[in-house]
This record gives structure tokens, C-alpha cells and sequence, in this order.
């Protein structure tokens, strides 16, 4: 790391940035703060300074910029944040702060793959019926099931950590399982055959943790309909928080 003190804010919310964190709490002459949306009720705890909240646009994030004196801005958000990555990248233009996208890197479709690429949920949901699908295991998130509210024929199986609140899908035609990770592969082919699943939909979020639903739809031939991400703004993007640590310590010294 650069010599002098040098504060970091971290855009967090995702095992990459809990990852990132970890390794520069024990650096020394380094200062991390870090950012939740808030969209979790019971977040895992982080080793530095923690702040929760919207920062009310870029204009608000270039002024946080601003008075806590950052030196980068690392976008450690989910791979399928919308906005939050492009107010980042025009916020740390205006402030003149270096910033970084750190991203797990993409799934990428194996040998038995029966993969159906969609831009969006709303092309997602319209994709089921010439599918033919019928039985679907929607793992979206909570808080994104609204595009499949008025999709006919189909049983949806949602599962999530907390309940959907509100629930858009008809009770009659839904089915939600309470469950927290990790899955392996065995659950999940376990709850793709406990429930007669015939399509899995997910967003290709990446990383490791929820990779064993893709194996099991693949085991089974079950296919999937993968919803690709948002392409970023441009710029500096890595996919490790090793990777992310480097260009950190590659940055000039500001003090």
C-alpha cells in the first residue's frame, strides 16, 4: 500500500467486499469504510467501519467523497447492482477519486448446459411460455418477482432467506422455501426433484456459493433461463479481492 494513510470506500454488500476488507483491516496506515444499502436485516459483520444507507444520488456520494476524505472508491456491489455501479463511476469522476468495480467473474455455460441467455427479468418471465415450462424454481431474490406475477401456467418455487414482503405471485400458483446457504449439489438436486422443478431461472450472479443449483439443473437436464448481467460503466474492473488489494497498493500517494 501506498506510504501514508489512505481511506477506502468500500461499496460493499457481497463476500467479495467482506473479502477485501478482511485483507486491509490488518494493513497498517489503511482506513476502511464501509457501505450497505441496508436491504438486509441482519448483515454479517465487517472488520472495519460500517456506514448503512443510500448516499441520495451521485451528487450525494461525490460529497461523502468529499468530507470523509477518501483517497478510492472501491464498487464491491452485487454483480446485478443497477444504479449503484454508475453513480460510483460519475461520482469519483467529479471528486477526482481513483475508482475500482470489483465482480466475481461470470458463470460460463458447461458441456449439458441447457442455457437460454435473457437481457432481463421482464424477458426472462415472457421466455417461460414457449418453453413450455411449468414447474419453476425462481431464485431471483425476493425483492425481483414481480416480473412473474401474470406468467399463466406456471408454479413457481421461490426460495429465500426471509419471507417475500409483499409476495406478488398468486399464493396459488407459488410455493416459497425458507432456506440459507450454502447448497450443495445434492440439495439442490434434492429440492429440484422434491418439487417436479422443470426450469430453473437465475441471474448469472457468479462465484462459487450458488454454482450447485447450476450443477444440479445440468445433472437432471433441467433447463435454465440465465439472465445476463448489466454491462458496467467503463473503467478499471477485477474480479478478486487480491486483484483489488493490488491496484490499491498500485495507486499514488495523495499525501
Amino acid at each position: 500500500m501506498a506510504a501514508g494513510p489512505v481511506r477506502v470506500l468500500l461499496l460493499a454488500g457481497t463476500t467479495e467486499a467482506a473479502a477485501l476488507a478482511a485483507l486491509l483491516a490488518d494493513l497498517p496506515g489503511v482506513e476502511v469504510v464501509a457501505s450497505l444499502a441496508g436491504r438486509t436485516t441482519a448483515p454479517s459483520p465487517l472488520p472495519c467501519e460500517v456506514r448503512t444507507g443510500g448516499f441520495g444520488g451521485p451528487e450525494g456520494l461525490e460529497q461523502a467523497l468529499h468530507d470523509g476524505g477518501f483517497d478510492a472508491l472501491v464498487d464491491a456491489t452485487h454483480p446485478f447492482a443497477g444504479a449503484m455501479p454508475h453513480h460510483a463511476a460519475a461520482a469519483a469522476a467529479s471528486a477526482g477519486v481513483p475508482r475500482l468495480r470489483l465482480v466475481r467473474p461470470s458463470w460460463r455455460p458447461a458441456a449439458g448446459d441447457r442455457w437460454h441467455h435473457v437481457d432481463d427479468l421482464p424477458a426472462a418471465a415472457a421466455a417461460l411460455g414457449p418453453l413450455r415450462a411449468r414447474r419453476v424454481f425462481l431464485t431471483t431474490g425476493r425483492l425481483e418477482l414481480a416480473p412473474f406475477a401474470t406468467v399463466p401456467g406456471v408454479h413457481f418455487v421461490v426460495r429465500s432467506i426471509e419471507p417475500p414482503d409483499p409476495m406478488p405471485l398468486p399464493a396459488a400458483a407459488s410455493t416459497v422455501v425458507l432456506a440459507q446457504g450454502p447448497f450443495t449439489v445434492d440439495d439442490e438436486l434434492a429440492l429440484l426433484r422434491a418439487h417436479r422443478i422443470d426450469t430453473l431461472v437465475t441471474k448469472n450472479s457468479g462465484g462459487d456459493a450458488t454454482a450447485p443449483k447450476l450443477a444440479a439443473a445440468r445433472g437432471l437436464g433441467r433447463q435454465v433461463v440465465m439472465v445476463r448481467r448489466p454491462v458496467p460503466p467503463p473503467g478499471p474492473l477485477v474480479g478478486t479481492p487480491e486483484a483489488a488489494l493490488r491496484w490499491l497498493d498500485a495507486l499514488p500517494v495523495r499525501r
